[in-house]
């Protein structure tokens, strides 16, 4: 299996560190300079389809983008630690908070980056009333994920699962938008300050 990746980009980092979590595993990464256009080649739209990254060559004829689907099929391979739920009930709580983190918060904070830090200028518009807008999206979320981590010490329940690693990988990335979370989410700040101490989050930045 080939992971397409990009250093600099956000969503390739949630597959990155989620095979870090995995430990051993078989993927060669494949980097692309999405600030030269590599994403754009023919070659590579010949394969994933879409000026997308990451995408995950699986064989020949199949390659898949979204990192959460690849995160899935990747758990189909590498099924321990469990990431996404082991029976029906469990499967349902994690992919809600799932969600939950991906709309209200992930989507938020990156809009805030590519809307506000001067290196995207070169890649979109930037409209500065739509990053003032989910910033302000960002922090009301955090205060929803505060009150869940004051029950529990994951965002999904008592281990790491894959809506701790989309939650923190945005915040992370937003930090390029001078965002923070309060000072007075000390939950928040809690489960956060654990996550960026798991070695998988430094190997999930590290070419």
């Amino acid at each position: 299996m080939k992971l397409y990746d990009s250093f600099r980009a956000p969503n390739p980092r949630r597959v990155r560190w989620f095979l870090a979590e995995k430990g051993d595993h078989e993927v060669e990464i494949v980097n692309l300079d999405v600030f030269k256009g590599e994403h754009r080649a023919p070659e590579y739209l010949a394969k994933a389809g879409l000026a997308n990254v990451p995408a995950l060559e699986i064989d020949d004829q199949t390659t898949i983008t979204e990192s959460v689907a690849i995160c899935r099929y990747l758990e189909s391979v590498y099924p321990e630690p469990n990431m996404f739920g082991r029976d029906a009930k469990e499967a349902a709580v994690i992919e809600m908070w799932l969600r939950r983190a991906e709309m209200m918060l992930a989507t938020p904070l990156m809009l805030a980056v590519r809307h506000s830090h001067p290196a995207l200028a070169a890649l979109e518009k930037q409209i500065p009333e739509i990053a003032e807008s989910n910033h302000r999206g960002g922090e009301r979320a955090m205060k929803v994920f505060d009150r869940r981590l004051a029950e529990s010490e994951f965002i999904a329940g008592d281990r790491i699962t894959m809506a701790d690693i989309v939650a923190a990988t945005a915040i992370d990335f937003s930090r390029m938008a001078k965002f923070s979370i309060p000072e007075d989410l000390t939950h928040a700040r809690r489960w956060y300050e654990a996550m960026m101490a798991r070695p998988a989050a430094a190997a999930g930045v590290k070419a």
